[in-house]
């Protein structure tokens, strides 16, 4: 988790998107008719015995997770995972949480406790893999990116103002940690489109001028919430990196990873 403006670790952790299967530990277990599964050998790797538990994550990742495999920024994404948790549901189920504890250590301590919080929010990948890049599915013709990215921007932009502003407007702030998307156009379901197997340019530009509007947005909120303290991490250029030098990471072969 990553903090702003304090030396002090955080007292709880609230992780929200990649709400999707990049932070998702488990919410499938509990979706009976999701096409999302992470119950593959490859997924227990990391886990004592090489099993695999139904987790995208490692098990390693702590506080409270909404995480969902196949989720994203637009209710629509991963419609044909038939059943998901969107980042709205989350928000939802998050909001639940908070009236729990509310009830059980009443509302001055819930806030206290919810202000010392990190919340951090993945999302925003499947809105490209699941939805935008897939020509079967209707927003990939019916938009231009330029209008895709807007569309995102302004919902990620009110998600985050229903999810934040309770929190920021008592006496304390809120950490919120809102890592960008990576190179998108060098995952497989890309780089098979090409002919030789390279990224794909225009993908992994069209992710950065995603990133660009995000860290605007963050700008924006910052400015609007300044009790909410948002912070972007850019993994970008860390990841591509790993992919266009893997042996500086001790990795050689990466072509069919």
């Amino acid at each position: 988790m990553c903090l702003s403006g304090s030396s002090n670790p955080s007292r709880s952790s609230y992780s929200s998107g990649s709400s999707d299967s990049f932070g998702s530990s488990g919410t499938f277990g509990t979706i009976c008719r999701a096409e999302a599964k992470s119950n593959y050998p490859w997924y227990g790797i990391d886990y004592s015995g090489g099993q695999a538990t139904g987790r995208f994550w490692n098990g390693r990742t702590i506080g409270v997770n909404y995480a969902s495999g196949g989720a994203g920024i637009l209710n629509d994404t991963g419609l044909y995972f038939i059943q998901r948790l969107s980042f709205d549901d989350q928000i939802k189920n998050f909001k639940k949480t908070k009236e729990v504890i509310t009830a059980n250590i009443r509302e001055v301590a819930a806030n206290k406790h919810f202000n010392e919080a990190t919340f951090f929010i993945g999302i925003g990948s499947n809105d490209y893999v699941n939805n935008f890049l897939q020509p079967f599915l209707p927003d990939g013709q019916q938009y231009t990116h330029e209008e895709f990215t807007e569309l995102l921007i302004s919902t990620l932009d009110q998600q985050l103002q229903n999810l934040i502003i309770p929190e920021s407007l008592s006496t304390g702030s809120t950490k919120n940690s809102l890592p960008w998307l990576g190179p998108l156009g060098c995952i497989p379901s890309q780089r098979v489109k090409s002919k030789s197997g390279q990224c794909l340019k225009r993908v992994n530009e069209w992710i950065l001028q995603y990133n660009s509007n995000v860290q605007k947005l963050i700008t924006r909120l910052n400015h609007r919430l300044p009790n909410a303290k948002f912070i972007f991490a850019d993994t970008y250029p860390s990841v591509l990196d790993l992919i266009n030098n893997p042996s500086t990471y001790g990795q050689f072969d990466i072509s069919s990873t």
